[in-house]
């Protein structure tokens, strides 16, 4: 299925806010073969997707943002402006991923990345496996349906990451036992988060700080990475 006009007519700008972010708007995705929204070129999936999103959206409330425009920088922009850092991971955990954000452009991507999806709410994990089912991203991308400190896969994942969860003590607390040794939060953040650094746990530190610029977007975005001491 075609995306409509509304979303369709994005791909001008959306091609040109990957080419500012590095990304190649006409990389292939790493995907199986889909069952509806047949796209193998990175701008062609992440229309698809945002397609989905404004579809479910207007009945199921996954997310404030309603404009497409304004998701397009707010989701898809913002959440690939940190694709840098997860370059070369085998794996990533997005804790309370929402409607998939940041896992699932990432995932989109990032070939060779396996990502797991977590996220409780059921309707917003019935659409993310609805997305994962039309986008072919299945088996190198999961739905877990649960809370994160209930996901029993300890150790598991090369990367955890949460665009909107909690503060840094607190992602630590629910998503921590997920890390692999020598694993990574990589928490994206508005402003630089001094005060969420100074209330790290002990055992943790930060081991890198990056300001991202997503285009489109005004306001100041912060990667910041945090391992075991």
């Amino acid at each position: 299925m075609p995306p409509p006009p509304d979303i369709a007519g994005l791909r001008p700008e959306l091609e040109a806010g990957l080419l500012a972010l590095g990304l190649d708007p006409q990389a292939t995705v790493e995907r199986t073969p889909p069952t509806e929204a047949g796209e193998d070129r990175l701008a062609g999936a992440l229309l698809a997707y945002l397609a989905l999103l404004q579809r479910w959206n207007a009945t199921y409330n996954l997310t404030a943002i309603r404009g497409p425009r304004e998701m397009l920088v707010k989701h898809l922009l913002d959440s690939l402006a940190m694709q840098p850092h997860v370059r070369g991971l085998v794996s990533l955990a997005d804790l309370g991923t929402g409607p998939g954000l940041p896992g699932l452009p990432l995932a989109l991507a990032t070939p060779g990345l396996a990502v797991a999806l977590v996220e409780s709410n059921g309707k917003k994990a019935r659409f993310l496996r609805e997305c994962v089912r039309q986008l072919g991203l299945a088996p190198r991308v999961r739905v877990l349906e649960s809370r994160a400190e209930a996901v029993a896969e300890p150790g598991a994942f090369a990367a955890i990451t949460a665009r909107a969860l909690d503060r840094l003590a607190g992602i630590l607390a629910v998503g921590g036992h997920l890390l692999a040794p020598g694993g990574r939060l990589l928490a994206m953040k508005g402003q630089h988060p001094a005060e969420e650094i100074a209330e790290l746990p002990a055992g943790w530190r930060v081991v890198g700080s990056h300001p991202l610029a997503v285009p489109g977007l005004a306001g100041e975005r912060h990667l910041v990475e945090v391992a075991r001491a």
